[in-house]
């Protein structure tokens, strides 16, 4: 005997059309966070390196100049 249910059944329970939905809206979600994340980075870079120069963080101000210079740019 059948149960009445004549679609398909996938292992989310999603139809097609909802799969395909959810799948944009996750696409999207994760495209928006991963570029955030990737701005977060750079702007932590700018500020404190993780790789330093031979002469140590010390070394670095002329990098913190031409982040500024690059902050007055952009803003």
């Amino acid at each position: 005997m059948s149960s009445g249910i004549d679609k398909a059944s996938s292992l989310s329970g999603l139809t097609e059309p909802e799969a395909k939905e959810f799948h944009a809206i996750f696409l999207t979600s994760f495209i928006i966070f991963t570029a955030i994340a990737v701005v977060a980075h750079i702007l932590v870079w700018m500020w404190r390196p993780w790789l330093p120069g031979p002469k140590g963080y010390a070394a670095l101000d002329t990098v913190t100049s031409a982040a500024h210079g690059l902050v007055s740019m952009i803003s």
